[in-house]
């Protein structure tokens, strides 16, 4: 029996040379590269999918469109009418899983990275048998049910968390709420890194609960630990500073502008390395290195993993100032021949630039430096080799001295 064929789809047209980008790999497609003379968006729905066309008419594959969006549509397959229906969910997470199965032992990691593992708009953290998603674009959040189906025929997870209460979906016309369509989520987490447990919240804590990209950057962060005081500014749950601890740090100071937070570091640290002495400053970050720079307080150890300072490109110039202070504050802060260990979280902010930045602030010092390690995200964070704004984390240790 012939298999009927498939129903086409709407389709969006683009202009003239606007198709390069999407030929070298990237997913999205914003606004105005549309030929809305021959395909207006006003003429799509939130998440409807279309076969994406050059200016010549070639197809160049599917995506699904938001028009109320400045990224407008964002491919999920080089095929022309290929739905994002279970099937292809099923294909993309199964890879995505078997990536993860080989990199790590046990179930605790960031299964699905949205364009990093070709499923844009979708993330997915694994904590053993429960799961934490987010669905950020129209698109994605339209396939919803056979996304959860998905999920739970590959992994039976015990609950499901839907954390959709971001500002990106704002951007995408959607609702920000928080569902638990399986189960009974935990309210707190037990994460095992490094040789570590740490407790986090889950159902009121940041995101969705733990950070799992920077787990290869805090066991590096550790090695400089033995025997000296470590500060850990940004602190949330504390992984700098317990990592830290565990390794054999002196003593660890907590930083962060969240009680709550505080309070969460100072019990890791008290679970994980009871032995290590421990104190928690609470208040804004940068005031409070201020504060400890001027009366005197040295670390051998500091580490600074701020919020994403840049979170829009119009906000460059203040965000670059508030890197610019923090490791500046940072340096003043370390002993003769210690390490800073430095984070940006703004994709916006490339790596060379906050690697100019500390190199700035330690000439002004009269600091030698030697730059020890440059680190990312983990490879559960998959960056897309044709788009730059996945490649978001960065870290950088550097080891610093005073002339003599």
């Amino acid at each position: 029996m012939r298999e009927e064929p498939r129903p086409t789809m709407q389709q969006l047209s683009l202009k003239r040379r606007e198709d390069r980008r999407l030929r070298a790999g990237h997913l999205w497609i914003f606004s105005n590269e549309v030929d809305v003379a021959r395909t207006p968006l006003t003429g799509f729905a939130p998440g409807e999918p279309a076969t994406v066309l050059d200016a010549g008419g070639r197809p160049l594959g599917t995506a699904y469109v938001n028009p109320a969006s400045l990224i407008c549509a964002r491919l999920i397959s080089h095929a022309p009418d290929t739905p994002l229906d279970a099937a292809l969910l099923r294909d993309r997470l199964t890879h995505a899983l078997t990536l993860r199965e080989r990199l790590f032992d046990a179930p605790w990691y960031r299964l699905c990275h949205g364009e990093g593992d070709f499923l844009p708009g979708l993330v997915v953290d694994r904590y053993d048998d429960v799961l934490a998603v987010q669905l950020t674009t129209a698109g994605m959040d339209a396939r919803r049910d056979d996304l959860l189906a998905v999920l739970d025929d590959l992994l039976h997870p015990s609950a499901v968390l839907l954390r959709n209460d971001i500002p990106a979906r704002d951007l995408e016309g959607l609702p920000r709420l928080v569902e638990t369509p399986l189960g009974t989520p935990p309210a707190v987490l037990s994460v095992p890194e490094n040789g570590a447990r740490f407790s986090v919240p889950f159902l009121e804590g940041q995101k969705t609960g733990w950070f799992y990209d920077q787990r290869a950057n805090r066991a590096e962060a550790a090695r400089y630990a033995r025997g000296v005081d470590v500060l850990d500014a940004f602190c949330y749950a504390g992984g700098f500073g317990v990592a830290a601890a565990v390794a054999g740090a002196a003593s660890v100071t907590f930083m962060d502008a969240s009680s709550d937070a505080l309070d969460c570091a100072s019990a890791n640290l008290a679970a994980n390395a009871p032995q290590c002495p421990g104190e928690a400053l609470h208040g804004d970050a940068l005031t409070k290195l201020a504060e400890l720079r001027d009366t005197g307080r040295r670390f051998g150890l500091v580490c600074i993993d701020p919020p994403a300072f840049i979170k829009r490109r119009k906000d460059a110039a203040r965000g670059l100032t508030a890197y610019r202070r923090a490791n500046s504050l940072a340096l003043d802060l370390l002993t003769d021949d210690g390490v800073l260990v430095s984070c940006s979280c703004s994709h916006h902010l490339d790596a060379a630039v906050l690697r100019h930045i500390i190199t700035q602030a330690a000439a002004r010092r009269r600091l030698h430096g030697q730059v020890l390690y440059l680190g990312g995200q983990g490879p559960d964070h998959p960056i897309h080799t044709a788009m730059p704004e996945t490649a978001y984390l960065k870290c950088v240790a550097a080891r610093f001295r005073r002339p003599q």
